[in-house]
């Protein structure tokens, strides 16, 4: 599945997995399980397993399709590094995203330690693309360790996104990051995030020179507190490594670009 995306900071969502289980507190209310699971065992819909962990080797194509560069979401509905995902399929997503190398991939786990591991193995001898950018997902401060095993990986593309943000983070150190996405949960059960803990991570962005994004408060739906953190919008990516292809076709965002 691949379609337009409504999150603020991609263009395009590209699921060749879908599926998952849950980690850590971030995992507690999770939109995807929660949209996953409303289709299931209804039969011929893409859900129809519900959240249960699936490959999609027919979707592996998609980007390649796509002629227009793009900014695309890797697995919005799973975890490419889930335990679970057979290396050789992830090597064939590898294999499809440096051929596509006119978009930009953004890949978010939780799972760190099994993706460093699984890039060094892949780039050993060889820089991984500048085109792939690689995150991990902090909920609270318990989750920190992700950071440690993110920057182990030879790349100027790495980035955090502490969404949902559930706890203060406390002292951390972003040496070594391009980009840092702060948001709030979302849904019915959504927990309230404080704004002293988005503040926090913001000024160590400002301080560190790191591109920040605040995605949103969060709340019933995701667009419910609305985007601004101190009257702002924070829009802030790593444009140094977007395509001059992707910045041009880009809105101008709203507020103030930080």
């Amino acid at each position: 599945m691949a379609q337009a995306s409504q999150i603020e900071w991609t263009d395009a969502t590209w699921n060749p997995v879908t599926g998952c289980t849950k980690i850590g507190p971030g995992c507690d209310h999770c939109y995807a399980e929660r949209f996953a699971e409303r289709w299931r065992g209804i039969k011929g819909h893409p859900y129809e397993q519900g959240f249960d962990l699936r490959l999609w080797p027919s979707r592996l194509g998609i980007p390649v399709s796509w002629k227009k560069s793009r900014m695309i979401f890797v697995n919005s509905m799973s975890d490419l590094f889930h335990k679970k995902v057979d290396r050789h399929f992830i090597d064939q997503v590898f294999d499809v995203m440096e051929e596509a190398d006119w978009h930009i991939y953004q890949i978010l786990t939780k799972r760190s330690s099994l993706m460093r591991n699984y890039l060094r193995r892949r780039y050993d001898k060889k820089p991984i693309p500048s085109h792939i950018w690689l995150g991990i997902s902090i909920e609270n401060s318990g989750h920190k360790g992700r950071i440690d095993h993110l920057r182990k990986i030879n790349s100027g593309a790495l980035f955090i996104s502490f969404e949902p943000l559930l706890g203060p983070i406390g002292e951390v150190d972003l040496s070594d990051i391009a980009w840092v996405i702060v948001g709030g949960e979302s849904g019915p059960r959504a927990r309230a995030m404080a704004p002293e803990w988005v503040i926090e991570i913001r000024d160590k962005c400002l301080q560190g020179g790191i591109a920040f994004f605040f995605k949103q408060w969060g709340g019933p739906r995701p667009k419910s507190g609305g985007r601004l953190l101190d009257d702002v919008e924070w829009n802030g990516f790593p444009w140094r490594k977007v395509p001059k292809e992707i910045l041009a076709s880009m809105q101008e965002p709203t507020g103030k670009l930080h």
